[in-house]
């Protein structure tokens, strides 16, 4: 039976300037505790963040290939990271 995977969106704001990550999990709960904590990816230390969007596959190969697509429509991520600062500030 596969797993249930995500691909997930992440947003951080420091100051006026605002930051995505787009990644892959089979659970989201623990992959933003490493984020958050230092020891997710690279990119991401440093800051603090939180889910912006998700989408839900029946496998790891759909969440990989969303993921290679959403890394790459930049004008989606904007508008999320934009969606969370109007709420939030």
């Amino acid at each position: 039976m596969a797993e249930v995977c995500f691909t997930y969106v992440l947003g951080s704001v420091t100051g006026d300037a605002g930051r995505t990550y787009v990644g892959w999990t089979n659970d989201l709960e623990k992959r933003l505790a490493a984020h958050n904590a230092g020891t997710g990816a690279k990119s991401t230390r440093g800051r603090q963040w939180i889910i912006l969007h998700i989408e839900e596959f029946k496998n790891r190969s759909d969440a990989m290939s969303r993921e290679w697509h959403l890394k790459r429509d930049r004008k989606f991520r904007k508008q999320l990271l934009m969606e969370f600062m109007a709420k939030d500030g």
